[in-house]
C-alpha cells in the first residue's frame, strides 16, 4: 500500500504501526502532544489512527518510523470480517 492510496478527502485517519526512532521510547512519544489516537500500546511500538498529515510529520521530524496499514474504515471492516479465533468471546 502506498502513501497515495491512504490519502483522501478530509485526510481520513490511517491505522499505522509507529515505532520510536533509535534513542527514543514509546513513553516519550506518548508524552508528546502529537494528536494520535492510540489504539494499542506495546513495549516497542504503538498502533495508532491518525491523519496522513500527522504521520508524515512524525517521519519528517524523525520522531518515529511509520508503517501504514490501511485507512481506519478499511482496517475496522477487515477486523469485523475475519473469522473468530479461540481467544474471541462469543
Amino acid at each position: 500500500m502506498t502513501r497515495s492510496d491512504l490519502t483522501g478527502a478530509g485526510d481520513e485517519p490511517v491505522v499505522a504501526r509507529v515505532t520510536p526512532e533509535s534513542g527514543s521510547t514509546v513513553a516519550r512519544l506518548l508524552g508528546m502532544p502529537l494528536g494520535l489516537d492510540v489504539w494499542e500500546r506495546h513495549a516497542d511500538f504503538l498502533v495508532v489512527a491518525a491523519p496522513e498529515s500527522r504521520l508524515a510529520e512524525l517521519e519528517r521530524r524523525r520522531l518515529a518510523r511509520v508503517d501504514r496499514w490501511a485507512t481506519a474504515a478499511e482496517y475496522v471492516a477487515r477486523m469485523q470480517e475475519r473469522p473468530p479465533t479461540e481467544d474471541d468471546d462469543g
